[in-house]
């Protein structure tokens, strides 16, 4: 059997190691130079609810990622305004390291390949077609998983936002995203709030050498610099903003927050340049990522698809969907969670068995489900949800599934009868 996958971010990585794992010829297709999308950028991990899906994940034999990670990690168990116990990853040596692992498992990366349409029969998807450069190919798969995420083109970041901020999905460059449910005929989701479509991306990184020594010290030391604001320096509604509602509190409002993921990631969706600079410490700061960090960043939460809890895409026969496409779930634990049961239901389908669908019991599962039956509620289409913070953290703490106990989640996993269900045949 041959499983596609369209998009090679932290869902697409996971869910074509995932489908390889059972046994499948998996072909990963990714627009640009580089796998793991935002998370090039990106860097935490296991803050507060995250650590317990990362542990149900690795007790269910999921977790190949998450343990890269943490092989990974700057600093562990920091500690930062309403984050606990969370990892911090060097974004420079994260990809290779993952891309090394896929290609060692056997999976056919192929990047710069941007899919520009799709082939359909009878409600069933037959291939994809895609440019290498200027050259055409062809995909053929039993079962298709679109990762492609929800943020860009540039078009959507001029009319959604502040214009492009020449980040790192690199759409100029490279091409915008573009959607496989979308051109299977599928009606997609779309994020707002209030007048605004879709949500921006939470952070910026400063170059390190641009910022005071003693603020570099501190975070080179412990992993986190907090730096608080004159009141007159103050930003207030720009936190409304964010896609990481888990970071939308008055102490990032207030101060400036900083983690050490190799650069200096900066806890805001954009700061101007102007006013970063008048702040004693920063009078030298250069933005890294996105370059146009001062005015704003990329848009996201543009295009989820409508899917079940086994994350099949409703519509389409053998279609999966992980990530942010799989709805409005924020993070990389989230979008590795989502594409390790995509990865796995496609091989399902692909053999005619019966797909996955995990249970309330387990946080991953609960969050999946919660998640599809809110996004059809009128008026939350505004909301994120993620296991470290906001809506879904307080459910996860309400209903009792919160805890950074490896033995207790180990027990939960395997009362549910799934200890190792991700491994393999």
């Amino acid at each position: 059997m041959k499983i596609v996958v369209i998009g090679g971010g932290w869902s697409g990585c996971a869910a074509a190691l995932s489908a390889r794992h059972q046994g499948a010829e998996v072909i990963l297709l990714e627009r640009t130079d580089m796998l793991l999308g935002t998370g090039l950028v990106g860097g935490i991990m296991r803050n507060n609810g995250r650590y317990t899906a990362a542990e149900e994940m690795i007790a269910m034999g999921g977790g190949d990622l998450f343990k890269l990670a943490d092989r990974n990690a700057l600093h562990r168990e920091v500690e930062f305004p309403g984050h606990h116990h969370s990892n911090l990853y060097s974004v420079a040596r994260m990809e290779p390291m993952v891309r090394s692992h896929l290609l060692a498992e056997g999976i056919s990366i192929h990047c710069q390949v941007r899919v520009t349409d799709v082939e359909m029969a009878g409600g069933t998807l037959r291939a994809v077609l895609a440019k290498q450069g200027e050259a055409p190919q062809r995909f053929e798969g039993d079962v298709f998983i679109d990762a492609t995420g929800t943020a860009g083109g540039p078009a959507n970041c001029n009319k959604y936002g502040n214009g492009c901020a020449m980040c790192v999905l690199r759409c100029h460059s490279f091409g915008g995203r573009v959607s496989v449910t979308a051109k299977a005929g599928v009606k997609e989701m779309i994020g707002r709030k209030g007048d605004q479509i879709g949500a921006m991306s939470g952070s910026c990184k400063l170059l390190k050498e641009s910022i005071d020594p003693q603020i570099v010290d501190a975070l080179d030391k412990t992993g986190v610099a907090v730096v608080p604001l004159p009141p007159s320096k103050v930003l207030k509604g720009k936190l409304d903003l964010k896609c990481c509602q888990q970071y939308a509190i008055p102490e990032f409002e207030e101060n400036i927050v900083l983690l050490d993921t190799g650069h200096a990631k900066l806890m805001t969706p954009f700061f101007p340049l102007d006013l970063l600079r008048a702040i004693p410490g920063f009078e030298n700061a250069r933005y890294e990522d996105p370059y146009a960090g001062g005015l704003g960043n990329s848009i996201r939460y543009i295009g989820m698809a409508p899917r079940d809890d086994t994350l099949k895409v409703e519509g389409v026969a053998n279609l999966f969907c992980g990530g942010e496409k799989a709805g409005l779930l924020v993070g990389h634990t989230e979008a590795i969670c989502t594409g390790v049961l995509a990865g796995y239901n496609a091989v399902k389908s692909a053999c005619r068995e019966k797909l996955l669908v995990l249970p309330d019991s387990l946080a991953v599962g609960d969050a999946i489900g919660f998640v599809r039956r809110q996004m059809r509620e009128e008026g939350v289409l505004s909301l994120k949800y993620t296991f470290s913070g906001s809506v879904y953290f307080e459910r996860m703490k309400a209903k009792g599934l919160y805890t950074t106990q490896r033995n207790q989640i180990e027990q939960r996993v395997g009362a549910a009868g799934l200890t190792g269900v991700f491994l393999g045949r």
